[in-house]
């Protein structure tokens, strides 16, 4: 009977939109939550079969939820370097617990990333969930794979401690002075003389201003050096002028001398002996040098270096050297930058005078600060300046990211229609770029939504009054045997 239709269609009619109803709710309560994707009451019509000469029959209509999750939000910036937001189509990879994660645990994906750091170091949002990414190895390097979900791990700021680096480059810029008077002791080692400088049994690393031993440098320089375990150490460098004009004596030697263990040929805390030749512009002279040979302080004044053995290392060989036994630190190299075009070490007539002395060591630092780049890698930031990466923030993308299923805290799961996840870096494969210290805000336009609240109310009344003049007509049907 079509009256009857009509009442099941009236019937439909209010429970559409009742549905629409609660979506536009859902939408206005999370205005403000963040990554939050709209949702939307979506209308279709049903069809009864129709016979031939029989009436019309009402079918009603069918509301079904549409969810916006493709739609990106605004990226709005805050003041927290956790909170991350995406610029693309990724989603990040979250999980409900941060540790011992099997293969039967589940993996969801969001876009709320108001992240913080919990007591244990785990990177949380505000729902309880885990950021994922790929760790860092011992090596430095990061292996990501696009569909191995085991290999992420919850990135963990606060298993990084404090650190130090050891000291590896050293670049001089100084000026020893071309008019120097030539000593005593450097005339005399010219014609093997009484009291004359020898780096063996009577050098500058044997020097004594109190007792007048040894031979008094005409320029010293000091260069500092962090250890492996970011302790201090002192690297001193003499010079004495000889007879040859434009040639020095040099000797590097440690400070004090019992920092370091020397194989024979060395004495006093010595590292290296040596002549530096210079050209008659003043700079340092490569081919000098290298016609020295094993007079020169080095031979290649572009392959400058110092090496020193483990304190732990066998005994050091003629003219090698290892650091001192009770040090407990590792072996080290030094590469010496003296031809730098800043200034390098010269020889001009003016006074002695180091201008800088550079290094790329430093000391035992703490962690003072997490940044995370564009490109999701996290990296620690120590206090002495030392940086350390830890870990690389991996996105999913989806071929049908509307299709996903939605789970409590404004995460989304796999689904059937969603297809399966690919895992990708940051600024590839449209997975796009991360924003720290921004969050994405909610896809909920509020004038929109109070419009279809006021025409969903509408719809729900003339519904309504579908039932109520279907019931009418019934009525007066019912009366006609009266």
């Amino acid at each position: 009977m079509s009256i009857n239709s009509a009442l099941l269609a009236g019937v439909s009619g209010l429970t559409a939109n009742s549905a629409a109803l609660a979506a536009i709710s859902q939408n206005i309560a999370n205005v403000n939550t963040v990554g939050y994707k709209r949702t939307s009451g979506e209308f279709q019509t049903v069809i009864n079969s129709q016979s031939q000469g029989a009436g019309f029959s009402a079918g009603g209509v069918l509301s079904t939820a549409r969810h916006f999750t493709s739609q990106a939000g605004q990226l709005q910036r805050t003041s927290s370097n956790t909170d991350l937001g995406i610029a693309g189509q990724g989603f990040f990879v979250v999980t409900e617990r941060p540790e011992n994660l099997q293969v039967t645990d589940s993996r969801l994906f969001t876009r709320a990333g108001a992240f913080s750091v919990d007591n244990l170091g785990y990177l949380k949002n505000t729902a309880g969930l885990y950021l994922q990414g790929w760790p860092v190895d011992a090596e430095g390097n990061i292996a990501t794979d696009p569909s191995d979900l085991g290999r992420l791990r919850t990135v963990n700021v606060g298993s990084v401690g404090g650190t130090a680096e050891a000291t590896t480059r050293v670049q001089l810029n100084a000026n020893i002075k071309s008019s120097q008077e030539v000593s005593p002791e450097a005339a005399a080692a010219a014609i093997a003389g009484p009291n004359a400088y020898d780096p063996a049994a009577n050098s500058m690393a044997m020097w004594n201003p109190e007792t007048g031993a040894g031979v008094k440098p005409d320029f010293e320089m000091t260069i500092p050096v962090s250890d492996s375990k970011g302790g201090q150490r002192t690297v001193a460098i003499s010079f004495l002028k000889s007879t040859v004009p434009n040639q020095w004596y040099a000797e590097i030697r440690a400070i004090p001398a019992s920092d370091v263990v020397t194989g024979t040929g060395l004495e006093n805390g010595q590292i290296r002996t040596g002549m530096v030749a210079f050209t008659q512009d003043g700079r340092l002279d490569a081919d000098a040098m290298t016609a020295l040979g094993a007079d020169a302080l080095f031979s290649n004044v572009n392959d400058a270096k110092l090496t020193f053995g483990a304190s732990d290392g066998a005994a050091p060989g003629a003219g090698a050297v290892n650091w001192a036994g009770g040090l407990g630190i590792d072996s080290q190299e030094l590469s010496f930058d003296l031809t730098a075009a800043t200034g390098g070490l010269t020889q001009y007539d003016s006074g002695s005078v180091v201008q800088a002395v550079l290094t790329n060591g430093t000391a035992f630092g703490n962690l003072s600060e997490i940044k995370i780049n564009e490109r999701g890698f996290v990296t620690a930031i120590f206090d002495n300046g030392v940086t350390r990466q830890i870990a690389q923030i991996a996105l999913a993308t989806f071929p049908s990211p509307d299709s996903l299923a939605q789970a409590s805290g404004n995460a989304y799961r796999v689904s059937q229609g969603s297809g399966t996840y690919n895992l990708k870096a940051a600024g590839s494969g449209g997975a796009g770029l991360i924003g720290a210290s921004q969050l994405e805000a909610s896809t909920v336009d509020l004038s929109a939504e109070f419009t279809g609240l006021i025409t969903t109310q509408r719809a729900y009344s003339a519904s309504s009054k579908i039932i109520t003049t279907a019931d009418e007509m019934l009525a007066e049907l019912i009366n006609i045997k009266r």
